[in-house]
């Protein structure tokens, strides 16, 4: 079945960091569809509709009359987006698809995921879910970045961790001055810092999205490492 194309107008643009902006299309006059949290829409210039490139929602299927995405300078359309795109612009959008999908169900899961980049994109639109939904699902997100100048949606984060008890932001940075005031962690990504999270491990979901290396890393830690099955371990690369 095609799948459906319409164009939509940018609501809203807004710089996140330096190289990151997101941007968020207003649904036309009767436009309503069914989608979930994680999936992906597709986007193209309408001067250039050949070129297309998908990126995954930074809001969640709660987020009725339109959709968020949160696209980083890489690439061409990614660069086109960062350094153009404006309140008022029109872009192609092809529906949600995709399966990098939260698992609310049963009560009392505990989603571990792991995001380097803008690999964290997607998980804004998990803790938008739960929160909204008041679910007892637990999220922790694992995030690794440079500096602390990448990080992307701290304060909304931040906040989130205020309004949801069972949300919890955390944040290792790889590329710090020694004389750097940051008082967080630092360094990679391990299998002891995941572990310190983790309460009952039936429970657990990992989920990992951002580049090969980094989701490639993330699925031997929790299969290999902390002995995680193949159905509780859900991956994004985004090459």
């Amino acid at each position: 079945m095609a799948k459906l194309k319409v164009e939509m107008e940018i609501e809203q643009a807004t710089m996140e960091l330096p190289d990151t902006k997101t941007l968020k299309f207003k649904w036309p006059e009767g436009y309503d569809l069914d989608f979930k949290t994680g999936q992906f829409i597709t986007l193209w210039w309408p001067h250039h509709p050949r070129y297309k490139r998908a990126y995954s929602l930074s809001s969640c299927a709660l987020d009725r009359g339109s959709f968020e995405v949160t696209v980083k300078r890489d690439g061409k359309m990614g660069t086109s987006i960062v350094d153009w795109a404006e309140k008022g612009d029109v872009m192609g959008v092809i529906e949600p698809v995709g399966k990098f999908l939260p698992v609310f169900d049963p009560p009392g899961r505990h989603l571990i995921c792991i995001a380097g980049g803008s690999g964290v994109t997607p998980f804004r639109g998990f803790v938008r879910e739960a929160t909204q939904r008041n679910l007892d699902t637990k999220v922790t997100v694992l995030y690794t970045v440079r500096t602390t100048d990448d990080i992307i949606f701290n304060e909304e984060f931040r906040e989130l961790e205020k309004e949801n008890p069972n949300f919890k932001f955390l944040v290792t940075c790889t590329r710090l001055a020694d004389d750097d005031p940051w008082e967080g962690r630092r360094g990679r990504i391990d299998a002891d810092w995941i572990k310190e999270h983790i309460d009952d491990f039936d429970s657990t979901v990992f989920y990992a999205c951002g580049p090969n290396a980094l989701v490639e890393m993330a699925e031997t830690l929790a299969k290999d490492e902390l002995g995680a099955s193949k159905e509780q371990v859900i991956l994004e690369k985004w090459g």
